[in-house]
């Protein structure tokens, strides 16, 4: 087992979460940043977390933010991490033409922070970095599909600041010598999936409106086309550029791509129901700059790092409704003892 230690920016979120999962798994010693909150945002990883002070415990959680050097650089610093996994960010696509500056800062310039305070830390003992990249970057696509070699074409705040990120992660390594690598991760789901992204906006939906807890979903462009995979298969291939001899950047993907309008009717198919009676298109849900296709080639990860994906897209939307339709009778129940009260 490994004695590593790891640090996991944005560990209560989707990826962070798996990821920690994983390296738990695997032995190593995990400390998180959180961004402090009133209320508790740790639901992802309250399985995992135990007493700090207990004997044996292998998940220490630090307050934290990546718009604050700071207190980013003391807890890099003085936790001197082996790996360093930055996922932390604005991730929300839509959200980002609402809150540009912010997006950027916590995204972009928390990249260059995360970087600076490594390369400090760097002197001392070698330290890896995973930098969380995305397929939003290809934008407004160039070419089908999208590989390592592809140029960005980005369409929105959040596409631009992971831009900035990717390419002063290549730049610290080439200049520093860093060992440090970028993810391109195409879309990647889980019953973990914020609430406000679209697969796990319908699932929930679905999985309410069949137990009769709503009555409709409104969505923005159903014709949009991406590339899905699951996110536990896809923290995985995180960890594998880590473990590699050299430092590089890799593309992660399934290499087929859906429309958001099949991925509805694989979830309403499911539940027994018609999504074209019950979806309704909401224009507050359109972007000002659409990203109409993702489709990822996966060939270098799969060559050099060994990896490809496990779950197949039916099977990603089958463990997302099975999931979120348990929530659902949940709160069905809930509401039914909340009556009879």
């Amino acid at each position: 087992m490994s004695s590593k230690r790891a640090l996991v920016t944005g560990i209560t979120g989707q990826d962070g979460s798996y990821l920690a999962e994983l390296l738990l798994e695997k032995g190593y010693e995990v400390h998180g940043m959180v961004r402090r909150a009133s209320s508790f945002n740790t639901g992802r990883i309250e399985h995992l977390y135990q007493d700090p002070h207990a004997p044996g415990t292998k998940l220490f959680l630090h307050y934290g933010d990546l718009t604050d050097s700071g207190a980013l650089t003391d807890i890099i610093l003085g936790v001197e991490p082996d790996e360093v996994y930055n996922l932390g960010a604005q991730s929300h696509v839509r959200v980002s033409f609402d809150q540009p500056l912010y997006t950027v800062d916590s995204g972009a310039l928390g990249t260059l922070r995360v970087l600076e305070a490594v390369r400090h830390l760097n002197k001392k003992k070698e330290v890896r970095l995973y930098q969380a990249s995305s397929s939003e970057m290809y934008g407004k696509v160039l070419e089908v599909p999208q590989s390592e070699e592809t140029p960005f074409y980005p369409r929105s705040p959040y596409a631009c600041g992971k831009v900035f990120s990717f390419f002063q992660v290549q730049n610290y390594r080439e200049a520093y010598g860093l060992y440090a690598c970028n993810g391109i991760l195409f879309n990647h789901e889980s019953p973990r999936r914020g609430e406000t992204f679209v697969t796990r906006k319908i699932t929930r939906a679905a999985t309410r409106i069949k137990e009769g807890l709503q009555k409709n979903l409104y969505l923005g462009n159903i014709d949009a086309k991406r590339d899905w995979g699951y996110a536990k298969d896809y923290v995985e291939a995180m960890w594998l550029m880590l473990q590699q001899k050299e430092a590089d950047d890799y593309v992660i993907a399934t290499g087929e791509t859906h429309k958001v309008s099949e991925f509805l009717d694989k979830t309403f198919t499911l539940l027994g129901l018609d999504w074209k009676e019950l979806v309704k298109t909401d224009e507050r849900y359109l972007r000002p700059t659409e990203v109409d296709l993702l489709l990822g080639d996966p060939t270098k990860a799969k060559e050099k790092l060994g990896w490809s994906p496990r779950t197949s897209f039916d099977e990603l939307v089958k463990i997302m409704v099975e999931a979120d339709w348990d929530i659902a009778k949940e709160e069905k129940a809930m509401q039914a003892h909340r009556k009879a009260r």
